[in-house]
């Protein structure tokens, strides 16, 4: 097997809280000693209720928080401690879909414009190219060049789902984080935003980290799992196997629970 393309070792997030009791102060522990490796075209997915460190999991993927312990790895290069600038060479490699469009767009921007914003900033297209790649964009994600002079108030949630997802897949990553990304969204079209995003993955190469609840979405999209409880993986391996046969009391009552 070849060499994973994003590597987890032993990470670990604490949050101290300071009070005014006579202790003083309280430790959370978000994220404790986790593990896990994801390999090239993987769609590897941390499930868990809310509350189970699985979006602070995420961040701290992303470096949009910082580590108390443990190691982070992208390609090979341990970018555990670089800086701002550091990472911002690898920021266009591994991008995230959020799941609230109303805390990703600025309404104020139109949706060429958002969709131009990451084209300037990693450099990807030149300025007469952007509006032949922004009509590109709209056109992968199932929306028309039409669409460029609306807002995002003029827009469906689904509709601004798929710009969202249009915006991470702009600077060409190899990692996309998907945190909870149809959790938001009516049933009818969840299964639309799943279904595009199997596409673009079997379309531009692409390798998932998927940040769930919902074990339905699991067995649409995902083929390897680790579940998380109290900040702590407690289970994982093949998506059908956890599923199908799991072996922690934990995991069980999860799954019979929902499935």
């Amino acid at each position: 097997m070849s060499d994973p393309i994003l590597r987890v070792k032993n990470l670990s997030k604490h949050f101290i809280i300071t009070g005014s009791n006579i202790a003083g102060k309280t430790i959370i522990n978000a994220v404790r000693n986790i593990s896990f490796d994801i390999y090239e075209h993987d769609s590897f997915g941390l499930i868990g209720e809310s509350g189970s460190g699985k979006s602070t999991t995420a961040n701290l993927v992303l470096r949009l928080l910082e580590p108390s312990s443990g190691t982070i790895e992208i390609f090979g290069k341990d970018i555990t401690w670089l800086d701002e600038a550091g990472m911002r060479r690898h920021r266009k490699d591994i991008q995230i879909i959020f799941q609230q469009s109303g805390n990703s767009l600025d309404p104020k921007m139109t949706v060429g414009e958002l969709l131009m914003e990451p084209l300037k900033i990693h450099g990807i297209a030149g300025e007469k190219e952007y509006d032949k790649e922004t009509d590109r964009l709209l056109e992968m994600v199932g929306l028309t060049p039409k669409d460029k002079s609306k807002y995002p108030s003029q827009m469906s949630g689904g509709q601004n789902q798929r710009i969202i997802i249009a915006r991470a897949i702009a600077v060409r990553p190899r990692i996309i984080v998907c945190d909870e990304p149809v959790a938001s969204l009516d049933v009818s079209v969840q299964g639309q935003i799943l279904n595009l995003l199997m596409d673009l993955k079997e379309e531009l190469g692409l390798t998932y980290l998927f940040i769930t609840h919902d074990l339905k979405v699991v067995r649409h999209i995902c083929s390897r799992i680790a579940v998380m409880y109290n900040g702590e993986i407690v289970e994982m391996g093949e998506m059908r196997e956890v599923l199908e046969k799991p072996r922690g009391d934990y995991t069980k009552l999860l799954v019979e629970s929902i499935l």
